[in-house]
Formats: C-alpha cells, sequence, structure tokens
C-alpha cells in the first residue's frame, strides 16, 4: 500500500531534540495542522519547536485526497437546523478566510495547484434543495447541477465554484525547510506544559496538541467526543478525466478526482474497527464503469470524526489553559487544518478571533452521536478478546484488508505484529 503522493518525492530530514530545551510554544505531531501552525507561528515571530515521533507528514497526511474547499458535504443545511444561523454563518466565513489563506500559501509553491470546482451530489433530492435553501440564506451563492459526468445515480449535486486541488505532500515539504523542526522525537509522558522524550525535557509555555487524535486522555474527554472512520482510495490510469471534485453526501458513497493523468477513486468507508467496502468495493466499480482502466496506487485514511461535524480547536479543556489542540476535522483536513493554524495563531498571539468560540473544545457533547461512541466503548470493553488496545482497553477487530488489528471505540490501530499504526495509542500492542 502506498500513497500517489509519497511517489518519487523525497522528504526533508530534521534532527532529534535532545537535552533540556526551553520554548515559547511546542507543538507536538508533524501533520499538515502542525507544520501549517508553526509557519503561522514563525510569521509572527514566536519562539516555538515541533515535535514529531516519525517524520513529517507520516501518519494520514500522506494519504488525504488533497481537497481544498469550503464546501463539506451537505454541511450548512444541517448546522442551520441543529445550531441556528449564527452558527452556520460562522463556520462559513472561518472556512472561506481558511481557504483562502490555504490557496495563498499554494501559489507560491510548486504544489500543483489548480482551482476545480467541487461538487456534492446525491440521490436525494430534498437533501439537495435543503442545501441550496441554506446556501441562500447564508449569502453564499452556490450552483445546482442536475446532470454529472460520473458513471453514478445522483439526482444532481451543490456546486461550489473555484475551490481547488493540490500535490499536499510537494506543499508541505516546501514549507517545512526553515522552520524548527525536530524528527524521531517521540513525547512520552507530559508532565504539566512540560514534554519527555527518550533523549530530551522540553519545557514550554504553551503546548499545542496536533497529533490527529489528542493523547492526553485525563483532559477533554476526547476518548467521548471522537471517533474515527476508514476511508479508500485508488488511483487509475486510462480512467476517466472528471474535470472537477465530486463526492457523495452518504457516508458510504463515491468520490472523484483527478491528478495529472490519474483518477482517484474513493470510497468503500466505515468506522474504524468495523466491517467496511474497503479498496474491493472500489476495484468492484471500476471494472464495472472502467474496464479499460489500470490500477497504479491504492491507499487508505483515516479520519478523526467530531460529535457534531465541526472541529475541536482551542483550549484543551477548561482545567489547561496553556495546553491547546485541534482534531476531528471530519474529513475535511486542508481547510480545517489552515483554520486550526489561524485560531491557534491568535490564541498564542493574544488576538480576538470572531470564529474561535464556534470551535471550542469544551462545546457542549449533548448530541446524538455521544451515544453511539458510549454504547461502541462499552460493548468493546466487555467483549472477550485477547487483542486488547492499549489506549483504554476495548477489544481490537482485525481488518482482514489491511491486515491490521483495529479499535472499534478510539480508532487505533496496530499491525499483526502489534506494531501501532495509528493513535490515540501510543504505544505497540502486546501480543
Amino acid at each position: 500500500m502506498k500513497s500517489l503522493w509519497k511517489n518519487g518525492i523525497v522528504p526533508p530530514s530534521f534532527p532529534e531534540v535532545e537535552g533540556k530545551v526551553n520554548t515559547d510554544v511546542l507543538i507536538i505531531g508533524g501533520g499538515i495542522a502542525g507544520l501549517l501552525t508553526a509557519y503561522m507561528l514563525q510569521r509572527e515571530g514566536i519562539d516555538y519547536m515541533l515535535v514529531e515521533k516519525d517524520r513529517i507528514c507520516g501518519g494520514n497526511t500522506q494519504n488525504t485526497t488533497a481537497k481544498i474547499t469550503c464546501q463539506h458535504s451537505l454541511i450548512y443545511s444541517k448546522l442551520l437546523k441543529a445550531k441556528g444561523t449564527e452558527t452556520a454563518q460562522g463556520y462559513l466565513l472561518a472556512n472561506k478566510e481558511a481557504f483562502n489563506e490555504l490557496c495563498g500559501l499554494c501559489k507560491n509553491a510548486d504544489c500543483d495547484f489548480e482551482f476545480k470546482n467541487n461538487f456534492v451530489y446525491s440521490k436525494d433530492p430534498n437533501k439537495l434543495n435543503d442545501e441550496m435553501t441554506a446556501l441562500e440564506r447564508l449569502g453564499y451563492n452556490a450552483v445546482f447541477t442536475e446532470k454529472l459526468p460520473l458513471p453514478v445515480e445522483a439526482k444532481g449535486a451543490v456546486c461550489f465554484e473555484n475551490q481547488a486541488q493540490f500535490h499536499p505532500l510537494k506543499f508541505l515539504y516546501s514549507i517545512a525547510n526553515g522552520l524548527n523542526i525536530f524528527e524521531n522525537s517521540f513525547v512520552k509522558e507530559m508532565k504539566g506544559t512540560t514534554a519527555v522524550t527518550d533523549k530530551a525535557e522540553i519545557k514550554a509555555e504553551n503546548v499545542i496538541i496536533t497529533t490527529h487524535f489528542p493523547f492526553i486522555n485525563k483532559h477533554g474527554l476526547y476518548s467521548l467526543k471522537l471517533y474515527q472512520q476508514r476511508s479508500y482510495v485508488i488511483a487509475l490510469e486510462k480512467a476517466q478525466d472528471v474535470n472537477g471534485m465530486y463526492v457523495d453526501e452518504s457516508d458510504t458513497g463515491l468520490s472523484f478526482r483527478n491528478y495529472k493523468n490519474l483518477l482517484l477513486l474513493g470510497g468503500g468507508g466505515h468506522r474504524t474497527g468495523k466491517q467496511g467496502g474497503n479498496w474491493s468495493e472500489l476495484r468492484s466499480f471500476a471494472k464495472e464503469k472502467y474496464p479499460d482502466s489500470s490500477e497504479k496506487f491504492y491507499w487508505a485514511a483515516q479520519d478523526c470524526m467530531s460529535l457534531d461535524n465541526m472541529p475541536y480547536i482551542g483550549s484543551y479543556s477548561p482545567n489547561t489553559p496553556k495546553l491547546f489542540t485541534a482534531s476531528g476535522f471530519c474529513k475535511w483536513g486542508m481547510t480545517g487544518a489552515m483554520l486550526s493554524a489561524m485560531l491557534l495563531r491568535d490564541k498564542i498571539i493574544g488576538k480576538q478571533n470572531d470564529y474561535a468560540d464556534f470551535f471550542r473544545p469544551d462545546r457542549s457533547i449533548l448530541q446524538p452521536q455521544l451515544f453511539i461512541n458510549g454504547f461502541e466503548s462499552v460493548t468493546n470493553l466487555l467483549s472477550f478478546s485477547k487483542k486488547r488496545c492499549p489506549h483504554l482497553g476495548c477489544a481490537l477487530k482485525w481488518n482482514k484488508a489491511e491486515h491490521s488489528w483495529d479499535c472499534p471505540c478510539h480508532g487505533s490501530r496496530f499491525d499483526e505484529h502489534g506494531k501501532n499504526l495509528d493513535n490515540p495509542a501510543n504505544g505497540n500492542m502486546n501480543i
């Protein structure tokens, strides 16, 4: 399994942190959210350092489909109904700012950046009508498209024009050069705002956790507020130029976008630790709809999902004023990461941000998804299995497609030998 984005690209390398170190801001986690936060702090002249347990962009960042858009499925009709106009408007405006900021950075990098229209399609015309009505109410000029150039059943799509796509690692490796980064520096313990690695002790005034899933369990209730989903991608040669970015509003639907001469076909998703279509579903679709195509790459991604479809960005918990986090991007990690970097920068420099309260991690957790997460946790804690997750003890499930042991509670994953593949577990599985 190899991501298209890793093909033929040489990552920069950075030293391991050693000794006793002091910094104003410590960023833990070297994916897109951490790197963009470091970049924004450096532009402000803030004393910071970033530590990554392995290599930068070595986790889920390398497995994205790299669509830059503020159209996050059919979210605006849902937000209007669940949270009201102010929150829906704030979400839209915040993500528009993040979109513009990220596109501005990408334009100055050699990262195959290009503007493309983005489409969210559905079999349900009522959902599409509701979203168009919501966007009109919020003042966004979306376009309804009835016919799609895709071999799928749909009643139309909501289109955001002039969204974007890019090569994520080309972009991130370019901005990483010149940043204060330390690799192979695994934080094994936190003592307040002091991080302990195998070779270093880092004392910081402020700590920002950008490790995909926040790993400090005693604060913030993230084990209840987050769950994780797997999604799968195959890159096809001699398939179709769809001239845009397309995604089904259904969790079990397909996504389409091109990169050069390849069609990136995504789907087969499921909650981590559960059964799903995985690559076999995509390959069956490709065989039927694109019989002359050939598969060049295949990979899988993992996404942290929040309770209310909005990310958690800000103070880790009410009791940790110097500890911050960004997580729960709900499959929209490009704008989510950029928004996080902007909000966290403003937190650090003491600047008021009009959108910060919408994304506070300590907002209400009384959402239907909370009870689903709780049920999964209780069920798997009580299930008999010799394979247990070292995070919080849930029973692990065997993932036949990826040959891994996966946790249905919080999404930790381990290879067949017990090596940790995905957090929040910070160690290997006992076998």
